[in-house]
């Protein structure tokens, strides 16, 4: 079914921090220089911070007396306890959380501070705010009720988990149970091998599930910072599943996780083995080239390559490329990125090759202080103040399952968003190659996410303009995540699609139709029109010269 959006509205960026922010980092002295620098501003303007002291004052004798000056934004999950409303002691309390939120805001914008200081203040106030809600304390209504109808446990679990987090989870409120999940039993279990190994990659070949397949086989190549497995989650929500089921013959790479000794692996590193693994591939299949999809990081390792290959006039080995939520174009709009300057983006580098890797907890929690209040505070609540275990969710056990990146690799990674090399022919050089992706004329299926906080969608756009060749942009009504598993039935999902893709992505999404449903069938009528004949399914996985070796998911996905 075919309608035009629901609203001419662009949407609005779905968050303040970005892959660019985990990238480079965030200290805390940078955060707490802010608050010093805003403290220091209160003394240099004391008529303007008197006058806001002042209706402060107003506003908080308004609420004493009964007023509700301000609304609560529906969207917002924090205050949904009707106690919060009913309460005269909570409707008080939270109007007065809100005032003070609202006229520091005000305070900020009508400064004489440089519009630079005013975002990066608006950041780190924003993140003070949303610590210092009343939700987050034992008079949470939440944690009252849990606190009489348990007779007092829920203190103790909570103090338990807390202790539990302190020791084992650098401090950060747990945000699944990882004991119910086991991968290669509950995760990562569909049948097949692993064929190819090298110091980078384990390449697995998945058993087929059709009674005929197509000739050309698809390699998944997932982030570095992540396991592959999140293409292979539980069987409903299994893309390799899918596209199994459907005739496709599938390989995904699985990276190691690389520690210290590893420092010197870069992003032609990474491509070089890819490379490796398109031969093995095609060697195994008896196909002259593949269909490459890459995810995130994932998409710029497999342009990169694509760019090396065309320079060396190779292009033949790829027939098609898909990009989930991927950025080629790195120019992206974050208040987090005012804190990083260069000299702050090569201590960053130098930082993480004395260390030899970049660990991915600590980009975890930069990912995390994007949503505190969604990835921290909800889990702080839950966690602490309920007692209760964290939830059992695959998606976030994978998330929580995360990999180092070598320190060269961060490297470059931190210069890609520095310079933006993608944007011009030769700007980024690959294994001595320059790359210029308007001369690689591959076929391309791009989806990005309206809600995606990693790679804002406006970013994956312009990205998928860089490309040569004929391509197609989806825009997935979901975020970084939930816009690859995607999978048919869910009630929720739609997508916007415009024959169209014009320079601007701004008309792209005004001109854009609304479909309901998942992309999922989209993307495999598309590929399965780049995948060739179909023939009599091959059923022994691997061949002479690239036997089978362990059973999927392999080793390197279970290296910690």
């Amino acid at each position: 079914m075919r309608k035009q959006p629901s609203t001419r509205n662009l949407p609005a960026s779905a968050g303040s921090m970005n892959a660019q922010s985990a990238v480079a980092g965030l200290r805390a002295r940078d955060m707490l220089s802010t608050l010093r620098s805003l403290a220091l501003q209160g003394l240099r303007q004391p008529v303007h911070s008197a006058r806001h002291a002042l209706a402060l004052g107003g506003q908080l004798g308004r609420v004493l007396l009964g007023d509700t000056p301000h609304k609560v934004n529906p969207r917002d999950s924090r205050f949904a306890d009707p106690t919060w409303q009913l309460n005269p002691f909570y409707r008080r309390g939270l109007q007065a959380y809100l005032a003070w939120q609202h006229q520091l805001d005000n305070w900020i914008e009508e400064s004489d501070m440089s519009a630079d200081d005013r975002t990066r203040a608006r950041f780190v106030v924003s993140i003070l705010g949303d610590a210092l809600s009343p939700t987050n304390t034992l008079l949470n209504p939440l944690a009252l009720k849990e606190l009489f109808n348990s007779g007092g446990s829920s203190v103790l679990k909570g103090l338990g988990h807390l202790f539990d987090d302190l020791l084992h989870n650098d401090g950060l409120p747990s945000q699944v149970n990882k004991q119910a999940f086991e991968v290669g039993r509950s995760l990562a279990a569909t049948p097949g091998a692993v064929v190819f190994r090298n110091e980078l990659l384990e390449l697995i070949q998945y058993k087929p599930m059709s009674e005929k397949q197509f000739a050309r086989p698809l390699l998944i190549v997932p982030p570095q910072i992540n396991k592959y497995y999140i293409f292979d989650l539980s069987p409903d929500k299994s893309f390799v599943q899918y596209a199994l089921k459907n005739g496709l013959q599938v390989f995904v790479v699985s990276w190691r996780n690389p520690d210290a000794r590893h420092r010197e692996w870069g992003l032609s590193s990474y491509v070089q083995a890819v490379e490796e693994a398109i031969d093995v591939c095609r060697a195994i299949t008896a196909s002259k080239d593949v269909n490459l999809l890459g995810a995130c990081a994932g998409g710029l390792t497999i342009a990169a390559l694509q760019g090396h290959l065309q320079a060396k006039r190779q292009l033949r080995k790829v027939a098609s490329a898909t990009y989930l939520v991927s950025l080629l174009d790195s120019q992206l709009d974050s208040p987090a990125m005012l804190f990083a300057d260069e000299k702050t983006l090569e201590a960053a580098k130098r930082r993480s090759y004395q260390q030899g890797v970049l660990d991915g907890r600590d980009m975890a929690r930069v990912f995390a202080w994007m949503r505190p209040n969604d990835l921290i505070w909800n889990y702080w609540i839950n966690n602490y103040l309920l007692g209760k275990q964290p939830p059992a969710f695959d998606i976030l056990y994978w998330n929580n399952d995360s990999t180092r990146l070598p320190a060269a690799l961060h490297g470059d990674l931190i210069d890609f968003f520095q310079h933006n090399p993608l944007i011009r022919a030769g700007g980024l050089e690959i294994c001595g190659t320059p790359v210029d992706l308007r001369k690689v004329t591959v076929d391309s299926f791009n989806v990005a996410g309206i809600n995606d906080h990693i790679t804002p969608w406006d970013a994956v756009y312009r990205s998928s303009l860089l490309i040569g060749g004929d391509k197609r942009f989806i825009l997935s009504n979901s975020g970084h995540i939930q816009s690859i598993l995607n999978p048919p039935g869910n009630p929720k999902a739609n997508y916007l699609e415009s024959g169209k893709l014009s320079g601007d992505p701004r008309a792209w999404y005004h001109d854009a139709q609304k479909h309901d449903g998942s992309w999922w069938p989209q993307w495999l009528n598309w590929i399965q029109e780049h995948a060739g004949e179909q023939r009599d399914t091959r059923v022994a996985l691997g061949n002479p010269h690239y036997p089978a070796m362990e059973a999927a998911p392999g080793t390197y996905v279970h290296v910690r």
